[in-house]
């Protein structure tokens, strides 16, 4: 895992009160997390997501789970390292849980 990936699994996925499975392959992909009770997946963005080539396979790739009804979050390693609470806030946000809803640290 990348150090933004272990920062995000860590500290907050791995506290989610769902199975959380990570470098997960579903079809033809291997997506970063992926929530199976809430049919979601988040993806986190290095420097490369910002070509436009990887930027179109990107959303090929997400319009392609979209079709099996699963949701993408997608976040640029930039806001895990800067602003980490609000990209916390969003996924449980799309997850619909709270900060009250985490295991405690253990």
């Amino acid at each position: 895992m990348t150090p933004e990936e272990k920062h995000l699994w860590y500290d907050l996925l791995k506290r989610l009160p769902c199975n959380v499975r990570r470098q997960h392959n579903i079809e033809n992909y291997i997506v970063d997390f992926y929530i199976a009770e809430k049919k979601t997946v988040i993806e986190l963005d290095g420097i490369q997501h910002t070509s436009l080539e990887n930027k179109a396979a990107d959303e090929i790739r997400d319009n392609e789970l979209s079709s099996w009804g699963i949701t993408v979050l997608r976040y640029p390693n930039s806001s895990i390292r800067n602003n980490f609470g609000a990209v916390c806030e969003d996924i449980l946000k799309n997850l619909e849980l709270t900060f009250f809803d985490l295991k405690p640290l253990s």
